[in-house]
């Protein structure tokens, strides 16, 4: 029995967020304090839960897979998948999350606003965007739901 590109494509894909998933839960449930980790325990567990179960129905065939990533749009994807694993292994706990994501966001923004990167302008308007996105971010974790945040260098 052959499997479609687009089917493995998917098997992978899924199979990278479930494994992902249960790092995060086993991380959310082992780390301190205990009361700290209460929220991020609650979401990571729906996330496993959901993220395995798609993992199933990609390995059974119950996905509607389409045609799957072709190599251009894999390249347009990359260099946001190399600042997204540079932001979770390495820049939010050594710079501490607010930090961190502010860095992340605007590269990011950088990477994939298509207005242009010579204007002024383009500049402000990214500079404005990241300071409302982590406004917004340190409104929700820190004011609303006073969650724990990881804390290094700076806040």
């Amino acid at each position: 029995m052959s499997v479609s590109l687009p089917r493995v494509q998917h098997i992978i894909g899924s199979g990278v967020v479930a494994a992902v998933g249960v790092w995060v839960c086993y991380t959310s449930f082992t780390q301190q304090p205990a009361e700290a980790f209460l929220f991020p325990r609650l979401i990571s567990t729906v996330f496993v839960v959901l993220a395995i179960w798609t993992f199933i129905k990609a390995c059974l065939g119950w996905t509607k897979v389409g045609n799957g990533i072709s190599v251009p749009q894999m390249r347009n994807l990359a260099p946001g998948l190399a600042v997204a694993l540079v932001y979770i292994f390495w820049l939010a706990d050594s710079l501490g999350f607010y930090t961190a994501t502010t860095i992340a966001f605007f590269i990011l923004l950088s990477l994939y606003d298509p207005a242009p990167h010579n204007v002024l302008r383009s500049w402000l308007k990214r500079i404005i965007i990241t300071a409302c996105f982590v406004a917004v971010m340190y409104g929700l974790f820190a004011l609303l739901l006073s969650v724990y945040t990881p804390r290094e260098i700076l806040f």
